[in-house]
């Protein structure tokens, strides 16, 4: 859809769903506040594989989204090692241009699996902060990636800690923020581990977690509960639902499980002092299903979170 000069849809978009919940005189969304006091809405690149970086920035700046993760594995259109830096300036000057921030870069990282040698992830790593910083040399995103597959905590502990002081020293030396994400399933799976982790490793000041409750969620864990715990490491939110259908869980659109109170969960993290981002992941569960489209999913996923952010009166950038 061509842009309208006088109101850019991402303009127009912000204000339609602040007018909408009959907050457009008092909405954090157009007040005057301080950026410090904002957090911002994203949206990441893993709910838009087939398209290209480029494409997937003009979407997200349309819906309205104040920021984006770049997912940048392997098969993805952002890898770092086959992303030249051609359009490493081009991608630039459009986030500049558009004024969307990237708060995020999301990698695949497991120290227990068989593909990658210690020796490779690190080069990978190497490779996402040569990324952040020619992106935003001023602001470079932080790497956020799981870490692990299954198995016991206590088993796996010792081992993901070697390799964690490891990569803390690759990230002091290129300046990068490493954020570590408990997942479902996983040996790694709950903020408590999380804490442990971060704790048990004197506390880098570039390590930290990715906070997710849909990994939480159906389990022995309450929002408030995990926010609690998560407050003091927390780097980054990322945001979806998950369901039970036929015994099984499933992620879905953020919203569409009904279960997770996101203008709770905004408040409780902006009172606890977090001023990162709450950015939209998009399941592989649900972008690899027949029929998926990125860009409605984009809308569908800002009009819920937009609205949450008012009736949390959580400002954002304006």
């Amino acid at each position: 859809m061509p842009h309208d000069d006088s109101m850019p849809r991402r303009g127009f978009l912000k204000t339609a769903f602040v007018t909408a919940a009959g907050l457009a005189s008092s909405s954090p969304r157009l007040s005057a506040a301080r950026p410090s006091a904002a957090l911002t809405l994203g949206f990441s690149t893993y709910g838009s594989k087939a398209l290209t970086t480029e494409a997937a920035i003009a979407l997200i700046d349309d819906t309205g989204y104040d920021s984006l993760e770049l997912t940048i594995w392997p098969e993805w259109d952002a890898n770092p090692a086959t992303l030249g830096r051609n359009r490493r300036r081009a991608i630039r000057k459009r986030l500049a241009d558009t004024g969307l921030r990237i708060t995020s870069l999301m990698e695949h990282l497991h120290i227990d699996e068989g593909n990658r040698t210690r020796a490779q992830r690190l080069e990978r790593l190497k490779l996402a902060a040569e990324l952040a910083h020619d992106l935003s040399p001023d602001q470079p995103p932080l790497l956020q990636t799981t870490i692990g597959g299954g198995g016991k905590w206590a088993e796996k502990r010792p081992a993901y800690s070697d390799e964690i002081a490891v990569w803390m020293k690759l990230a002091d030396a290129h300046a990068l923020v490493i954020a570590v994400k408990p997942h479902r399933g996983g040996a790694f799976s709950r903020p408590d581990e999380a804490a442990e982790l971060i704790t048990g490793l004197g506390k880098p000041k570039r390590l930290r977690m990715c906070y997710d409750y849909s990994h939480y969620d159906f389990r022995d864990m309450t929002l408030e509960g995990t926010i609690r715990t998560s407050l003091p490491y927390v780097g980054h939110i990322a945001v979806k639902d998950v369901v039970r259908r036929d015994k099984r869980l499933r992620f879905v659109l953020p919203g569409q499980g009904g279960r997770i109170d996101y203008s709770r969960l905004i408040s409780q993290f902006h009172r606890g002092g977090y001023r990162g981002d709450i950015c939209v992941e998009i399941s592989g569960q649900v972008w690899s299903q027949p029929g998926y489209n990125p860009r409605t999913a984009a809308r569908t996923c800002y009009k819920h979170l937009a609205a949450a952010f008012a009736k949390a009166k959580v400002p954002r950038p304006q």
